[in-house]
């Protein structure tokens, strides 16, 4: 009977501990789901390659509107807020604060850094201004044009982003709400110094993973635009564009096909440079510098150097003088792929 009642005791202890600890564990998950109200995710899906990217962030938007072409939002990343304000266009992740400056920095310093003393510049695009701020840092600057097509995220990038409050009040820069390439077709000849094309997606893959559909910003990837860039630039003159991420397949044909047009427009050289980031779809990006000329060399290490030091205004996060080199060196199997006559792949390569 001891024994008995030694076990039941022991039951009953037991059971007390899986009651307190499902007690506990339902005051837990209520206080979970307490905190969790106030969050949800941002989601972007590669449906082609199956990935999907999600950032956490306070549901209420500090900024959200519809402009003349697309829904604008900012979000607040949540708990540390380790990637700060994000930028949405049409709920596609544009920049967060914490790593925008990889994809800025290289977009503006790696094509400014090719040129030898870059005063005129066109920078189409990249209407969160990023981009224009960090031109500014090069002393040899003159003017800037810059082209947006979207009043709308001029306006919501000044009331968020400390970079761009009072970037276009700057005396060398002259802000033109137009299209493009519109503005290209009708630019001066051998005007320009450095054009910088910061452009949204000009294609993107269906829900089925199969199916590429065409976006407007396309026209700034054909040949007759970029025979136009040939002719406004100079005759060292350095063109960069947004270029994708060579890790998923429709877009590696698309890198190559870019590259096959711009060759055929007149560049001499069109190398293709990568950037890591966080927050951008497989974390891999890049861009094409292309050289209307292939005299002068883009990577001048003393050079650059001296240059980078000679900088104006806060230094870079991201950008510094070895990476005008390095940044071209690409996975083998891009490398084959992208500078090769043969347009064929497998996955297995990928």
């Amino acid at each position: 009977m001891a024994i008995v009642r030694a076990a039941f005791v022991l039951l009953s202890l037991l059971c007390g501990v899986l009651f307190l600890a499902a007690c506990s564990n339902a005051t837990i998950s209520k206080e979970e789901d307490e905190r969790n109200k106030d969050f949800h995710y941002i989601q972007e899906e590669e449906f082609e390659i199956g990935l999907i990217t999600s950032l956490k962030v306070f549901k209420t938007p500090l900024d959200s509107f519809q402009s003349n072409y697309q829904h604008i939002e900012v979000y607040q990343s949540a708990d540390s807020s380790y990637f700060g304000k994000i930028l949405l266009l049409d709920e596609n992740i544009q920049l967060t604060e914490r790593d925008a400056a990889s994809y800025n920095e290289m977009m503006a310093h790696v094509p400014m850094m090719a040129h030898p003393q870059p005063k005129r510049i066109l920078v189409i695009g990249g209407g969160d201004g990023y981009v224009v701020s960090e031109v500014l840092k090069h002393p040899s600057v003159s003017h800037v044009d810059h082209v947006e097509l979207d009043r709308g995220v001029i306006d919501v990038s000044q009331r968020n982003f400390p970079w761009a409050t009072n970037l276009w009040d700057h005396p060398k820069v002259t802000l033109h709400v137009t299209d493009g390439a519109q503005f290209v077709r009708t630019a001066p000849t051998n005007y320009y110094d450095v054009v910088i094309q910061d452009s949204s997606d000009p294609q993107v893959v269906e829900a089925d993973g199969v199916t590429v559909t065409v976006l407007p910003s396309s026209v700034l990837y054909e040949r007759e635009h970029f025979q136009h860039l040939t002719r406004i630039l100079t005759s060292h003159g350095i063109f960069t564009f947004q270029a994708e991420t060579y890790n998923i397949p429709s877009s590696l044909q698309a890198m190559k096909q870019w590259r096959r047009i711009a060759l055929q427009a007149g560049f001499q050289s069109v190398r293709y440079a990568t950037i890591a980031i966080p927050t951008y779809s497989t974390g891999q990006i890049g861009m094409y510098v292309c050289q209307k000329q292939q005299q002068q060399p883009i990577n001048d290490t003393e050079s650059i150097s001296e240059r980078f030091h000679a900088l104006i205004g806060s230094s870079t996060l991201y950008y510094h003088p070895p990476l005008q080199k390095s940044s071209f060196d690409l996975p083998f199997w891009v490398e084959k792929y992208l500078y090769s006559d043969d347009d064929d792949y497998t996955k297995d390569e990928l």
